[in-house]
């Protein structure tokens, strides 16, 4: 249960203390159904996604492209759209899966060993196929690289992310490792740069550490969305650090999402190499730089800044922005989940995303739950043991 103080919060609120399965819960939820609103409008502007659908989306909404969503994109024919989650929640999923194995932290050949054969030999429902598949028949190109360097390739798993387009394709699904290391934001930066090893270089492995640090952050008793920003400051580099600072000092100026669209895209483009039109990336795009960031994770902090922390705020922002607005609002959704719990996110929501998706929302965070516990108590027990070594090196212990 969820116990509130009298101490002040944010805005004349109060602090609300969530045990650790309640933040598991409110990210993972939070994240699937983020992205099940940011899916049918992804590609898009947000003055376009006004025109269809005749003012901003404040829920779920259908395809774009209305029943002709099997051949108006033949390179990808998938179903967008009803409450159907995308390859971010597949792969966000995934990861709890090899949790699940492993029982233990997470780093590069946990990849290689665990997560490229649930991604090419185990069948599962995948939304947008409407259909029984291979999770590798619905991840996008940058995520079937892990399977073609690590499976086909035979490349060192700490080293398989270079060559990869850089992009937001291993933060996206990182909030897990965020979780496990619940509160500890310098741990889970750590464990997500090493588990992202496998899949991304340059900024994209940068952004998934900040993306699991932040998420950490969020679960610390009493945080905020300034305190989860600072967190992100303090930890990212170079780019990304840069990229980050520059949109949510443009968001904290702003309190409704309508007001902040165009301010946040502005103050994120010098950092984005993907250009002004989503759908036809510049002929920079996505290579490896130390000055670039990707779009997503610092508007996506953006937005949970404007919004408050408020989920149905944070979410709603990112998923009017556009662009790779399923992957912001998915990160959004993260982060506005672990601050508040699934109490914060509109039950309606949940309930038609876990229909249309056919996925119980709430099984991967009972298992991650549990899993992260047993990780605590390994790592308390360690830390104990070499307390106790170093007591005895410096004298302190005799």
């Amino acid at each position: 249960m969820a116990h509130k103080t009298s101490a002040p919060r944010e805005a004349g609120t109060t602090i609300t203390t969530l045990t650790l399965d309640e933040r598991v819960t409110g990210a993972l939820v939070g994240a699937a159904v983020g992205d099940a609103l940011g899916g049918p409008v992804e590609g898009w502007t947000p003055e376009q996604i006004a025109e269809r659908h005749g003012g901003r989306v404040t829920g779920v909404v259908g395809p774009w492209y209305g029943d002709d969503w099997r051949t108006a994109r033949p390179i990808a024919p998938y179903h967008k759209g009803d409450g159907h989650v995308t390859d971010d929640t597949l792969m966000t999923h995934a990861l709890v899966r090899v949790y699940e194995r492993v029982r233990g932290h997470l780093d590069a050949y946990s990849v290689a060993d665990h997560l490229v054969p649930d991604l090419m030999s185990r069948p599962r429902w995948i939304p947008e196929l409407e259909a029984e598949a291979l999770p590798l028949q619905r991840i996008f190109l940058a995520e079937k690289w892990i399977v073609t360097r690590l499976h086909y390739g035979h490349a060192d798993p700490r080293e398989a992310g270079s060559g990869n387009i850089v992009n937001c394709g291993a933060a996206m699904y990182m909030a897990p490792v965020g979780l496990v290391n619940a509160a500890d934001p310098e741990a889970a930066y750590a464990e997500a740069l090493d588990v992202a090893g496998a899949h991304q270089s340059s900024y994209g492995r940068e952004a998934a550490g900040v993306l699991a640090a932040a998420v950490a952050a969020a679960c610390v008793p009493g945080a905020t969305p300034a305190s989860v920003v600072a967190t992100a400051l303090r930890l990212a580099k170079d780019g990304t650090r840069s990229a980050i600072e520059a949109v949510c000092e443009v968001a904290a100026g702003h309190s409704d999402f309508e007001s902040a669209l165009v301010p946040l895209r502005a103050a994120v483009a010098p950092f984005d190499t993907v250009g002004p039109h989503y759908r036809d990336p510049s002929l920079g795009a996505r290579r490896p730089s130390r000055l670039h960031s990707v779009e997503e994770l610092p508007i996506a902090l953006g937005m949970l800044l404007v919004g408050g922390g408020d989920y149905r705020r944070s979410v709603l922002g990112s998923v009017n922005y556009g662009r790779d607005c399923d992957s912001i609002a998915t990160m959004s959704g993260a982060l506005a989940g672990a601050l508040h719990g699934e109490q914060g996110i509109p039950a309606s929501w949940v309930k038609t995303v876990a229909e249309a998706s056919r996925l119980d929302l709430h099984a991967p965070a009972r298992a991650l739950a549990e899993v992260a516990r047993e990780v605590f108590a390994r790592d308390t027990a360690r830390r104990r043991a070499h307390e106790a070594a170093f007591a005895v090196l410096t004298g302190d212990g005799r």
